[in-house]
């Protein structure tokens, strides 16, 4: 299946959903979920598989650990990964598309490396230049989450402390629902966005690269 763009039916489907999030309406509309949502976000994948190979996350909440939490996702996502380590995203929801790309989360190893690297008068320099670049063209700059101060070890008052605090490194655009969408100009937009974030992907992956930690345990 070629990718022609995401179907309106698509956006109306995580309407519906955001109305009717019980398990009696996704199984009763399961088959719409199939043709108009899963369908062009495989088909999409396939045209930006030079990124790939990517995983498509599943559609239900983990409820388990969380209260009132809906069982179903209002979006369908997906992640692929460089060869380096950083992550290219893609999402779509109703309010529209989201792709960005980066390290949305570091583990403690990484971290440190982070902060060394950010730290240093070059190396800070560079990431610093290219996230401003990249929030200058219109990308949002985030991260999981940051510190409310400087981390251990680093002064408040470091030219560089809006990074140090960050506990990950990603830039990312939210289109809004357009007529674009609705074509194969989505994929373009998304590949272009990935390529133009590869400058810091390749800094990161450079400069922090993967965790070496063990997996955490969950075990209860």
């Amino acid at each position: 299946m070629a990718f022609t763009g995401f179907p309106p039916s698509a956006l109306t489907f995580y309407e519906e959903l955001a109305a009717n999030n019980t398990r009696a309406w996704w199984q009763a509309n399961k088959a719409r979920h199939e043709r108009d949502v899963k369908a062009p976000m495989t088909a999409l994948l396939a045209d930006l598989d030079e990124f790939g190979p990517f995983n498509v996350f599943r559609p239900f909440n983990d409820v388990r650990f969380a209260k009132n939490k809906a069982p179903y996702k209002l979006n369908i996502g997906a992640v692929g990964e460089t060869e380096g380590g950083a992550i290219d995203y893609v999402q779509l929801s109703a309010e529209g598309l989201m792709a960005g790309s980066g390290y949305y989360s570091m583990a403690s190893d990484q971290l440190e490396r982070f902060r060394c690297a950010v730290d240093d008068d070059r190396l800070g320099a560079q990431v610093e230049a290219l996230v401003r670049d990249l929030a200058k063209s219109g990308l949002t700059i985030g991260a999981i989450d940051e510190l409310k101060t400087a981390p251990r070890g680093y002064a408040k008052v470091h030219p560089r402390i809006a990074l140090l605090r960050r506990k990950g490194l990603i830039a990312y655009r939210q289109w809004p629902v357009a007529k674009w969408l609705h074509t194969k100009a989505a994929a373009s937009r998304v590949r272009d966005l990935w390529l133009s974030v590869r400058p810091l992907d390749e800094w990161l992956d450079a400069h922090v690269g993967p965790s070496t930690l063990p997996p955490p345990d969950f075990a209860r």
